[in-house]
């Protein structure tokens, strides 16, 4: 049974930062690509950050050079770094795998996490 277990979220003031942990179990953690999307109220998903087998990543726009996404394959635990948190940021953060980079970006995803909330008060 394929597991991806979320953790991190929560409530941070904007400036603030939260690292996002999402575990893996029941597939082939390093045969694919692991990534958050995120999903704010009346707003499109939008494709935030993932990281391919490789070590190939990919950021929105909207986050370059604020978050960081990094993977312990020992751990089968991909994590997202997320500094210098806006508003804007406020969402719901899902872990996804999908087959490449490629695939995410197209919201071709394999497997999906439940979810954490994110909230960034201004």
């Amino acid at each position: 049974e394929v597991q991806l277990v979320e953790s991190g979220g929560g409530l941070v003031q904007a400036g603030g930062s939260l690292r996002l942990s999402c575990a893996a179990s029941g597939f082939t953690f390093d045969d694919h690509a692991i990534g958050w999307y995120r999903q704010a109220p009346g707003k499109e998903r939008e494709g935030v950050s993932c990281i391919s087998t490789f070590g190939g990543t990919y950021y929105a726009d909207s986050v370059q050079d604020r978050f960081t996404i990094s993977s312990d394959n020992a751990k089968n635990t991909v994590y997202l770094q997320m500094n210098s948190l806006k508003p804007e940021d406020t969402a719901v953060y899902y872990c996804v795998v999908s087959e490449y980079i490629g695939s995410f970006l197209v919201h071709e995803y394999e497997y999906e996490g439940q979810g954490t909330q994110v909230t960034v008060s201004s």
